[in-house]
């Protein structure tokens, strides 16, 4: 089973994903792709970790998502998120096509339930620098892969989730 959770910035996709996972087989396996390039970003991971728990085991993959799909036996995996996976992948200069097409395939073939969550970046205004642009671009085409693949996929707004599919 694979579901996804979209939303924007602070929109409750987090939240809403830990929930249901937390409540799926274990072993819990979390996923964290963020990097702490700054105290900030360091004090969010250390808070986001307490509040999972300890029956949860993180894995940092912020870079080789894939290999840990591929690697998983049985359980339920969160994955959060993908968006920064993207954003990583694009900042190391990575095919972000064939990283793609690596992780659909994964994921098409992973025994445990998956749980990812990501960002829709779509609604707001056309980013004024190309990078951006292409940033918004791919991880548009980026959801619409998860998206199809998806058994479940939930758009989270203010709180609130609306079932798209599933």
């Amino acid at each position: 089973m694979i579901r996804l959770y979209l939303g924007g910035a602070r929109s409750g996709k987090s939240r809403h994903a830990l929930e249901a996972a937390t409540a799926g087989e274990a072993p819990h396996i979390f996923v964290a792709t963020a990097q702490p390039f700054d105290a900030e970003m360091e004090e969010r991971i250390v808070r986001h970790r307490q509040e999972r728990g300890a029956e949860w085991q993180t894995i940092e993959a912020p870079l080789g998502l894939a290999p840990v799909l591929t690697q998983a036996q049985s359980g339920t995996i969160l994955v959060d998120c993908c968006t920064l996976w993207l954003s990583n992948l694009m900042l190391a200069e990575h095919k972000v096509e064939a990283e793609v097409d690596t992780l659909v395939a994964a994921l098409t073939c992973c025994p445990a339930n998956v749980h990812l969550v990501s960002n829709e970046v779509g609604s707001g205004i056309v980013p004024n620098h190309p990078l951006g642009r292409r940033f918004r671009d791919e991880q548009g085409r980026l959801n619409q892969r998860l998206a199809g693949l998806a058994d479940r996929v939930d758009l989270i707004i203010a709180g609130l989730p609306l079932k798209l599919k599933g």
